[in-house]
C-alpha cells in the first residue's frame, strides 16, 4: 500500500482535462463553483476533535478472514484426527496425520488466496489503466467520462447541477482516482497484496490446526486422545464464533452455537467413516 497518495494521470494529462474544465465553466455548460473558496465554519473544530463514527463492517477485516481460516485449520484437521484416530492407531501415526493435514492444508490455503487475490488485482488494475486511456485519448473521450461520472452522482441522488460540479471539483484532484472509486469501486491505495494474502491464510490455518495437535501430543491412551481433541476443539470452536460475532456485531451465543454445530457435524461424520472403514478385517 503506497504511504502516500500519487495522482494516477500524469502531468499532460492532468493539465489537458483542467483546459477542458475550464473551457465547459467559460461556455456556460458548467458554474464556475467547481472549486470555491474554502471558508472555514464553526463546526470545524469538532470535526477535527470527533472520532470518525465505528462501524461493524469497518471492525479489523483481516481479523476476521484470520478466524475464518483459523477455524477451517481447526474443523479440517480435528476431524482428520479423530477419523484416524477411530481405528485405534498409535500416537505417532495420529500425530503424523495431524501435522501432515496442518501442512497440506496451510499450503493449499495459501495457494488459492495467492491465486484468487492476484487474478483480482490483475483484473482491477487493467480497468484502472483503461480508464487511464481513457483520459488520454482526447478532450471527447474525457467528456463522455465526466458526463459517465455525472450521471454516477446523478444516480446516487443528487441534482445533476450539483453532480456536475462534484464530478468536476473531484476530477481536477485525481480523474482516474476518482473514476475508478465512483465508477468500479475500487480503491487503488487498498489493494490487496497476493503475498500478504497467502501468508495470512497459512498462518491463520496453522492456528487453528495446531489446537488438536497440541491437544493429543502427550497422551498415550487412544481414547482420551479422541476426547482431548474433541474438547479441545470444541472450546475453540465457541471461542472462534464468538470472536467472529463480537467483530460483525452479532449475537455471540448464536454465532458460537452456528460454529459449533457445523464443526461438530464434521467430525462426527468424519470419525463415522474412520470407525466403519479403519478397522483390519480378520
Amino acid at each position: 500500500m503506497a504511504s502516500a497518495k500519487q495522482p494516477l494521470l500524469d502531468q499532460q494529462g492532468r493539465d489537458a482535462l483542467e483546459d477542458q474544465i475550464q473551457d465547459l465553466v467559460e461556455n456556460g455548460t458548467l458554474h464556475d463553483e467547481a472549486s470555491p473558496s474554502r471558508v472555514p465554519d464553526q463546526d470545524d473544530d469538532d470535526r477535527t476533535t470527533m472520532s470518525e463514527e465505528s462501524h461493524y463492517s469497518d471492525r479489523a477485516p483481516w481479523l476476521r478472514a484470520a478466524v475464518l481460516g483459523a477455524n477451517d485449520g481447526l474443523v479440517s484437521v480435528a476431524s482428520i484426527m479423530l477419523g484416524v484416530g477411530a481405528s485405534d492407531v498409535p500416537l505417532h501415526t495420529l500425530l503424523l496425520s495431524g501435522l501432515s493435514a496442518l501442512v497440506a492444508g496451510a499450503l493449499s490455503m495459501a495457494a488459492g488466496e495467492y491465486i484468487s487475490v492476484a487474478s483480482q488485482r490483475d483484473t482491477e488494475q487493467a480497468d484502472v489503466n483503461k480508464e487511464r486511456a481513457a483520459q488520454l485519448r482526447g478532450p471527447k473521450s474525457r467528456r463522455r467520462e465526466l458526463e459517465e461520472l455525472v450521471q454516477i452522482y446523478v444516480d446516487r441522488g443528487l441534482d445533476r447541477q450539483l453532480a456536475k460540479e462534484v464530478a468536476v471539483a473531484l476530477s481536477q484532484q485525481d480523474v482516474v482516482r476518482t473514476h475508478a472509486r465512483d465508477e468500479l469501486g475500487i480503491d487503488v491505495d487498498e489493494m490487496v497484496s497476493p503475498t500478504q494474502a497467502a501468508i495470512s491464510s497459512a498462518v491463520s490455518f496453522t492456528i487453528g490446526a495446531a489446537v488438536p495437535l497440541l491437544a493429543s501430543a502427550f497422551i498415550h491412551d487412544s481414547r482420551a486422545r479422541l476426547v482431548a481433541v474433541g474438547g479441545a476443539s470444541t472450546i475453540a470452536l465457541a471461542l472462534f464464533g464468538a470472536i467472529g460475532a463480537w467483530l460483525g456485531g452479532a449475537h455471540k451465543c448464536t454465532a458460537a452455537t452456528r460454529v459449533l454445530v457445523g464443526g461438530w457435524l464434521a467430525m462426527a461424520i468424519t470419525f463415522g467413516v474412520g470407525r466403519l472403514f479403519g478397522q483390519n478385517p480378520e
